[in-house]
């Protein structure tokens, strides 16, 4: 019999190795081959997985917040990180408002029911603003517009499971710790010297003692790891203290000290390990950059992005803006980092202009929608800056 094992089943299109074995060689010997071709196919494949770009940069996209008009900006998102020749999407969280029709979904469901609403807001999701990216990879972080009720973590991860249980996250998540088999809202994984921790502070009890605890293993690990050469960290809400704090996980007493906590050991690693961090998060509805470069923190700034243009209502800029070099409301978008060889990490904005929204998204949702979300999908809320004052240290940082 002919024996060919096809590498597209682990992710490559070319067939890894052929062999010929008869119907008299015995069972040994041929479990044996095939036991052998196995192990040679799968180590070839992972070889190739952990040496592709070596010697070059790569890039990946990141944005969060495509609630309201999300249908509409994210196909555009989709076409602009593909383009851009991103390697993966990381969405920061909120993909329907939930606590109301969003707008692209009233507008092609009029008569909809609240409870049809319910049931269909991230089958929608799912739909109109992820299936556009074909086949690159989308990590999805969950936002506290997928916990609004009657929403809720058990319903989120059943939903979204496919993406929580990527063979890339299990595989991390295994390889931590043989034994964990339960699919979490928060999860790390390593590309090419590169630790993604995407973590969960979509409530205000977040981040709770099992995710600390999971975070300072999180860090651990990558400290003693001498292929990670980068950490960066993913969440919804910014962590305290920001430029603005107004709208982040100063919110709530648990996720100030929790977010506190997760800050000063991210400084205290990179200090350690003299290895890169960096900070995204979305939550507020605009772009800006250097937004940990407060009062708060002024001995000890961690690189860190607000990213939350991706389709929701777009908020003022808080006061404290004038430090960003990037500060940016009533735009869509998206971030693209690329990474260099020794692990830094090179930012910068795109803008999604009405022009570049897909013919077949305005046939859908209509011209007259699609100027609606460019001209008017905005408010007048303005977050907060921290209160810190120069020289003065929050209470509960360490």
């Amino acid at each position: 019999m002919i024996v060919r094992f096809e590498a597209n089943l682990l992710g490559n299109s070319e067939g890894m190795a052929i062999t010929k074995l008869t119907t008299g060689d015995p069972p040994s010997r041929r479990s044996w081959i095939l036991g052998t071709l196995l192990v040679v196919s799968l180590s070839a494949v992972l070889c190739a997985q952990e040496h592709k770009d070596v010697g070059g940069s790569w890039k990946f996209a990141v944005s969060g917040d495509s609630r309201n008009c999300g249908d509409i900006v994210m196909p555009a998102i989709a076409l602009g990180v593909r383009s851009d020749g991103a390697t993966f999407y990381w969405h920061l969280g909120d993909y329907r408002a939930i606590y109301t029709f969003d707008e692209d979904y009233h507008h092609t469901h009029p008569q909809a029911t609240i409870t049809q609403y319910f049931a269909g807001a991230w089958p929608d999701f799912i739909q109109h603003q992820l299936v556009p990216f074909g086949d690159l990879p989308v990590f999805l972080e969950i936002g506290n517009h997928e916990l609004v009720p009657p929403m809720t973590r058990p319903q989120y991860i059943a939903q979204f499971a496919d993406w929580l249980n990527k063979p890339v996250i299990q595989n991390q998540r295994l390889a931590d710790n043989p034994t964990d088999h339960l699919l979490k809202t928060y999860y790390h994984w390593i590309d090419r010297g590169v630790d993604f921790v995407s973590m969960d502070n979509a409530s205000s009890d977040m981040f709770d003692s099992g995710q600390m605890t999971w975070f300072k293993m999180v860090l651990a690990n990558a400290a003693k790891n001498p292929a990670v050469r980068t950490v960066v960290l993913g969440m919804h809400a910014a962590l305290p203290d920001s430029s603005s704090a107004g709208h982040s996980m100063n919110d709530s007493a648990q996720e100030q000290a929790s977010g506190r906590k997760v800050y000063n050991q991210l400084a205290a690693f990179r200090k350690s390990t003299k290895k890169n961090v960096y900070v995204l998060a979305s939550h507020s509805h605009f772009v800006m950059n250097n937004i940990y470069d407060t009062a708060c923190h002024k001995d000890d700034v961690l690189p860190g992005w607000i990213m939350g243009s991706a389709g929701a209502v777009r908020y003022r800029l808080p006061p404290d803006s004038g430090i960003s070099r990037i500060a940016r409301t009533d735009i869509y978008g998206y971030v693209i980092g690329t990474v260099a060889p020794d692990g830094t990490i090179t930012f910068e904005f795109k803008d999604i202009k009405e022009s570049d929204i897909p013919a077949g998204v305005v046939n859908e949702f209509s011209r007259e929608q699609v100027d609606w979300c460019f001209a008017q999908n905005k408010d007048s809320y303005q977050p907060a800056g921290p209160k810190c004052s120069d020289g003065e240290m929050p209470a509960n940082a360490q």
